[in-house]
């Protein structure tokens, strides 16, 4: 699946009419940075900015996650995104939070949705055209369906997580899966999902914010014994770079993947659930 398009592309392609391009910049609250901000001092000509804090379900326990499809389709026509609308999202890091946004398109069957790789890091390496400048949208008319089979909840985990046609993979650092190391959220316990296997994001993003070509990519996958039959949940902290493995396994033609959007911040704080 053709999930990325490249920073030439992009600067060949500014200003396209149907062409729609989203700054989908996140931090971890420990940064101390504001995404908001920095996208009305710089950002990629024609771009708009989504916070994907905003466009959650803010009802939930948890952080950023999944809106309803009404909120959905509000806030995307409000972006001017229509049916036959192209998307390219990017973040400031590379490859961090733009997945996110891209499986949440993904969701809500939205099929011409791209990430930008090497996001606006490669683009400002390249030195290439950047704005303060904002035009305000058309009103867009998308019309989102969801599509269920993308999302994995912790009562399909509970159901599945011992069968040999379910991998749960998770995308956090090593130390954290083996549960050396302490959570950044309070009141989080530390360990693992039960049978679930490691495969820390940064292991598919090179140094320039790209993600790995597929021959490492299937060298990594190969390694870690993840086959194409089986049922395969991404999960992380807070569903978010669980985002970053499920673009990995979408470029290499996976197709049983799905995300468990609470992730640990549900699995971790909730004492009844198993932990490894």
């Amino acid at each position: 699946m053709k999930i990325s398009i490249n920073t030439e592309w992009l600067n060949n392609n500014l200003g396209k009419k149907n062409l729609i391009l989203i700054d989908s910049s996140w931090y971890l609250p420990s940064e101390k940075r504001n995404a908001y901000e920095e996208y009305l001092y710089e950002h990629i000509p024609g771009a708009l900015f989504i916070d994907i804090d905003n466009l959650s379900d803010n009802k939930s326990n948890f952080p950023h996650m999944l809106p309803n499809i009404n909120k959905f389709e509000i806030y995307t026509n409000n972006c001017g995104i229509n049916n036959n609308s192209i998307i390219v999202i990017y973040d400031s890091s590379g490859i961090f939070s733009s997945p996110r946004t891209w499986w949440m398109f993904k969701y809500f069957n939205f099929s011409k949705v791209y990430i930008l790789d090497g996001g606006l890091k490669k683009w400002k390496k390249e030195k290439r055209i950047l704005t303060n400048k904002f035009t305000k949208p058309r009103i867009g008319n998308f019309k989102p369906f969801e599509n269920k089979e993308l999302l994995s909840n912790k009562e399909n985990i509970l159901k599945n997580m011992r069968s040999n046609n379910t991998l749960i993979i998770d995308a956090r650092s090593k130390n954290r899966f083996l549960g050396i190391e302490k959570e950044p959220r309070k009141g989080l316990r530390k360990g693992r999902i039960p049978f679930s296997k490691n495969l820390h994001w940064k292991d598919i993003i090179n140094n320039d914010g790209t993600i790995k070509n597929n021959k490492i990519l299937k060298d990594i996958i190969k390694k870690l014994k993840i086959n194409k039959e089986k049922n395969l949940i991404s999960t992380c902290g807070s569903g978010i770079t669980a985002c970053i493995l499920n673009i990995a396994l979408a470029k290499m033609n996976y197709k049983n993947i799905s995300v468990y959007d609470g992730s640990w911040s549900e699995w971790g704080s909730d004492k009844s659930l198993p932990i490894q």
